[in-house]
């Protein structure tokens, strides 16, 4: 049976979101952003009318404002954010229950078996943007196809506010001409090796010869070809927000943090690295989940970064093993000195079990993890009831300026990964 997927994208989200909830927002040029006067202020999306001053997305406020002089800037709220989400995901629901997320303002849709009670694919299409246009004030752009990789291109290939049909009679037309970076999963590292090889386009990247693929980019070099020629089979994962076994499809938790100031003392570092695990940790605990593998990205002040990462002898959730094994990475990696100055930092938790798996407790020490995870959950009690700073360690108040930060709330990463297991 021929499969019909559509791939959702909900256009500029977060202020989008802004302009829904707050009327008076509407038809202004408008961004979210952090604090400018604490450096956090990077554009993080825009409005559509502030597209038109040419604003795009990671620059400082400071040079939209510049483009915009009346920019009107709001900080963060994804509580708002996934209010709008969980709307838009119920809508969906009527008309499939296999439905994907890919992030909060993406989503894959299988209507294959609910299509021909609903007027066809497009038609389902067609109904989805109205209705997240009437009942959300949101704009969507849709791409329909009979692959996910396929539906994601043409989700990507006309915004705002449209549905771009893919089929096995157009596919050469539309996707085969367009640069091999708007295929899904190929960045600009990949890109530039690419093009070493002559490989400009996706139909180039379909037509090559698989061999010289897989010497120069090992399997995932087969697995590209594949996205090019449309032969991704990957299915549509139903996401049940209501189990417990989300390390099914949610596949690391993270945040990260621009600091206020340029970190240069290890005691200042420690302090972030610490507030960051420990949202990190908290929301392990709130998934139901431990993770094994505990990763760090780390950005200068000449904006060069790199990552970094350690498997744990045993998953956990406990925030004094997350904070110890991040905090590790930092420092073997790190000077952390006046001449080596950090800007920003991202803790995440990956390769995750649910907490209901068995786990094999040694005689040497182990079983002390499970006290600090019971603590953890107390301390988690107290904050779902006053707030997440009620209670704070003594190395996370070293640096006053990160007092008043809830990294938790505010600055969190929301990775979805397209590869399952």
């Amino acid at each position: 049976m021929r499969r019909w997927i559509l791939h959702i994208d909900q256009n500029s989200f977060y202020a989008s979101c802004e302009q829904a909830e707050y009327p008076e927002l509407r038809g202004k040029a408008l961004v979210v952003g952090g604090s400018e006067e604490r450096r956090h202020g990077i554009v993080l999306a825009k409005s559509q009318e502030a597209k038109r001053y040419g604003i795009v997305t990671a620059e400082t406020i400071r040079e939209a404002r510049i483009k915009c002089p009346d920019l009107i800037v709001r900080p963060a709220n994804f509580r708002l954010y996934m209010k709008y989400s969980s709307l838009a995901r119920q809508i969906y629901y009527d008309y499939t229950d296999l439905v994907e997320p890919f992030g909060p303002d993406e989503a894959w849709l299988d209507v294959t078996h609910s299509a021909y009670l609903n007027g066809g694919a497009r038609h389902i299409a067609e109904e989805i943007s109205e209705r997240i246009r009437s009942e959300l004030g949101l704009s969507v752009s849709i791409g329909v196809s009979w692959n996910k990789v396929f539906a994601k291109f043409g989700s990507d290939y006309k915004k705002p506010d449209a549905i771009t049909w893919i089929d096995e009679g157009n596919y050469q037309q539309i996707v085969w001409e367009s640069p091999v970076r708007d295929l899904l999963y190929i960045g600009p590292a990949t890109e530039r090796k690419l093009k070493i090889l002559g490989i400009q386009t996706i139909g180039q990247l379909a037509c090559e010869a698989p061999e010289t693929l897989l010497k120069c980019f090992g399997k995932i070099g087969g697995i590209l070809q594949s996205f090019a020629r449309g032969l991704d089979d990957s299915p549509v994962k139903a996401y049940d927000p209501d189990s417990e076994d989300v390390s099914r499809v949610i596949k690391s938790y993270g945040n990260g943090l621009t600091a206020p100031h340029d970190i240069c003392d290890p005691h200042d570092a420690k302090a972030l690295i610490y507030m960051l695990s420990e949202s990190v940790a908290q929301r392990l605990r709130e998934g139901f989940v431990r993770a094994k593998t505990i990763s760090i990205g780390v950005r200068d002040s000449e904006l060069a970064s790199y990552t970094r990462q350690l498997a744990l002898s045993m998953p956990t959730n406990s925030t004094s093993l997350v904070a110890e094994a991040a905090w590790r990475l930092l420092r073997d990696n790190e000077p952390l000195d006046d001449a080596h100055p950090l800007r920003s930092m991202s803790v995440r938790a990956s390769d995750l079990s649910p907490t209901s798996a068995p786990m094999q407790i040694s005689l040497w020490g182990d079983e002390r993890l499970i006290e600090k995870e019971r603590l953890d959950s107390a301390i988690d009690d107290l904050r779902r009831r006053f707030g997440n700073n009620c209670i704070q360690r003594g190395i996370e108040l070293y640096d006053g300026s990160l007092h008043e930060l809830d990294i938790k709330r505010d600055h969190v990463l929301h990775p979805v990964a397209f590869f399952y297991d």
